[in-house]
């Protein structure tokens, strides 16, 4: 006679009745929880990707799957945007609502899961500079990713905040995480001749866990059959596989390099990401299903990475850098949203992975707890089309702004601005008044753009739109070094011209050199006919939500829209709030700004051509949007009730992902 779900018992109630006595202890060939046999089923979802008022419904949805644990990233930028200024969800960051993590682990553990922490302070996570703060660059000849001391003194301080809070959530403390990951990733750090992982560094991290009371088990994880210990403590900490196919391969490494512990893919990936200018990834679901069956058939402990994505709300989504490259030529950003193809979809629909999930976990899992039921899917609406009303181009927003003045232009990161810690994130606009400038002149930046610019000549637009992906390939982005472009054959007395340069995402993977990145102009200098052009004034829009709440001087949009980099409202009456899609198909680029809070990015080139919209960023009433676009708006922002990608027609199997991020992972 089977035992309905009802008689069974929680996992808490399986794994501490008598007390607890022990956490997670892998120094058998299977691991053991409080003394008992555990197989961890675990999923990633990153409570810095969902927002707060979610945080039950997905982890009850991953819970209902049969899954026995969550997985998170911490990230850094976001909990001390500045250095000593922390924010764990009371620290008044535009982030806010989005970073209370004791919250989201409380949440975790009432919904009967256990987790698994990954503080970095290295991230990747396709997070903007892999969950680095930007401040970091300000620094000269710091070696992030090291024992350097310029480096470690930040790593330090921000730990001594973080680890206490953690440390009272243990497992064996009461609370739900029963592991901590050290770094992420470390062995891919290795150039031969260049950099060695530095396990001096490595070291240093364990200490920084074990003076701050961490007792749980501590990890790392590699793509295994690639780098084998060398971004590990052998015998120090358990190491973990990353990978998307091919299994037995990446567990017979970790028997031979760890024998008689138990083997555990800390990454097994569900899906991919996108970067932009790129169709959207699918995996195919059978071959997802059947990697799946061999991991959990050897069998091994899993992360299924991701299980809910989520979205890279606001200036958050990283990028990478092709082929080593260090100067910003091969850039790829990553999209806004962070669907992944996961089993829970973006919005945490529930999608064929999520079955196969639920039924392949029925089946193996020998240690039967009483789950809950699965949470009925969030209703989404396409409210209708709402009509642009007002604008401000880009001089009239800059009217009312004190500029930074300066001999040459600088990045962003370099600004004497919030409290000198220098600009993080959106764009930065670079001006020069002229007298006059010729006829037939020519723009000349140098080196590469950080990431792309807008050139503006007395508010006109002068540089062509990013209307398709081989626009990339002329003048205004990365692609093009030292790009010239010509200014018309008249004379332009008085003329001002403006550089809008945007910063599209800092690179979140790659060698240690790839993460020198620097935003805006600053390889070299800007010329007009050959000459340098020096005194810039330096204007910062950072679009943080009191600076966007106090915008004024909006004037009545006319019959037709200006083009060039402009700001355009509209707002929107919601009875009541539901889940939508902000349609942007027929805009070409920028970003969306919904109730003074930034939302995400949007482009023409795709694939992503919707932003997805919570309900918990609505509110009942009135509702504003305003878009910042830098070539050609439309007259109406529109909504869906789904997401929208350009995309393939067919879904492919991924044995082996070919990007730039495994493509490393697997040299």
């Amino acid at each position: 006679m089977s035992l309905t779900t009802d008689v069974l018992p929680t996992l808490y109630q399986h794994y501490t009745a008598g007390g607890i006595h022990s956490g997670l202890n892998a120094d058998k060939p299977y691991f053991t929880l409080n003394d008992r046999n555990v197989t961890l089923y675990s999923g990633s979802l990153h409570y810095f990707r969902v927002p707060k008022a979610y945080w039950r419904d997905r982890l009850r949805k991953l819970r209902a799957a049969g899954l026995n644990a969550i997985e998170t990233y911490i990230p850094w930028n976001l909990h001390e945007p500045q250095p000593g200024w922390y924010d764990f969800g009371d620290g008044g960051s535009d982030m806010q609502e989005f970073l209370d993590l004791r919250e989201f682990l409380r949440t975790v553990k009432e919904e009967d899961l256990f987790a698994i922490v990954r503080p970095g302070p290295y991230i990747c996570t396709e997070w903007e500079f892999g969950g680095f703060p930007s401040w970091l660059l300000r620094e000269n000849d710091l070696k992030i990713r090291t024992s350097d001391e310029s480096y470690m003194k930040h790593v330090r301080r921000y730990f001594n905040v973080l680890l206490p809070i953690l440390a009272l959530l243990q497992f064996t403390k009461g609370g739900p995480v029963v592991a901590f990951q050290v770094e992420n990733e470390y062995g891919s750090t290795e150039q031969k001749g260049k950099f060695t992982p530095d396990r001096a560094y490595l070291r240093e991290l364990r200490d920084l866990y074990t003076s701050n009371n961490i007792v749980e088990l501590l990890v790392t994880s590699d793509g295994t059959s690639s780098h084998r210990d060398r971004g590990t403590l052998p015998g120090v900490f358990l190491q973990t596989s990353n990978f998307a196919g091919n299994p037995e391969r990446e567990f017979d490494v970790l028997r031979e390099l760890q024998p008689n512990r138990p083997v555990m893919a800390m990454e097994f990936w569900t899906g991919w990401f996108d970067h932009w200018s790129e169709v959207h990834h699918l995996r195919n679901d059978d071959d997802f299903k059947r990697i799946t069956e061999r991991i959990l058939k050897y069998p091994a402990s899993v992360n299924m990475y991701m299980f809910h994505g989520g979205t890279n709300f606001g200036f958050m989504n990283g990028a990478n850098l092709k082929n080593g490259l260090v100067d910003n030529s091969g850039y790829q950003p990553d999209t806004t949203s962070y669907d992944y193809d996961a089993p829970l979809s973006e919005n945490g629909d529930y999608t064929i992975k999520y079955v196969m999930v639920k039924e392949l976990l029925k089946k193996y899992n020998n240690i039967p707890t009483r789950l809950p039921q699965t949470p009925s899917e969030t209703p989404s609406i396409a409210y209708d089309a709402s009509p642009i009303t007002h604008q401000l181009i880009l001089q009239e927003v800059l009217a009312n702004q004190q500029p930074v003045l300066n001999k040459s232009v600088v990045p962003m990161e370099l600004l004497p601005i919030n409290n000198n810690t220098g600009q993080s994130y959106g764009y930065v606009v670079y001006r020069k008044r002229f007298s006059t400038i010729p006829a037939n002149s020519v723009l000349r930046i140098g080196g590469r753009v950080c990431d792309t610019v807008v050139v503006l000549l007395n508010g006109k637009l002068m540089s062509k739109p990013l209307n398709n992906v081989d626009d990339l390939n002329g003048f205004g982005f990365w692609n093009v070094k030292n790009g010239d472009l010509s200014l018309g054959p008249e004379n332009r007395p008085g003329a001002v011209l403006d550089l809008l340069v945007e910063n599209w995402g800092r690179v979140n993977f790659g060698n240690v050199k790839q993460f020198a990145q620097f935003k805006g102009l600053w390889q070299d200098g800007v010329y007009l006919n050959n000459e340098l052009i020096r005194d810039w004034e330096i204007y910062p829009l950072e679009f943080k939500r009191s600076w966007t709440g106090n915008l004024s001087g909006w004037r009545e949009t006319g019959e037709t829209l200006p083009t060039g980099a402009g700001l355009y409202k509209t707002r929107f009456f919601v009875n009541n709030t539901m889940d939508t899609y902000v349609d942007m198909s027929d805009w070409c680029k920028g970003i969306v700004i919904v109730n003074d809070f930034v939302l995400g990015r949007y482009s023409r080139i795709g694939p992503q051509q919707t932003l997805y919209l919570p309900a918990p960023l609505l509110k009942t009433g009135w509702n504003q949007v305003i878009i910042f676009e830098h070539y050609n708006p439309s007259k109406y922002v529109k909504f869906s009730d789904k997401p929208i990608f350009k995309t393939r027609n067919e879904r492919h199997p991924i044995e082996t992902p070919t990007s730039f991020y495994t493509q490393v992972l697997s040299n």
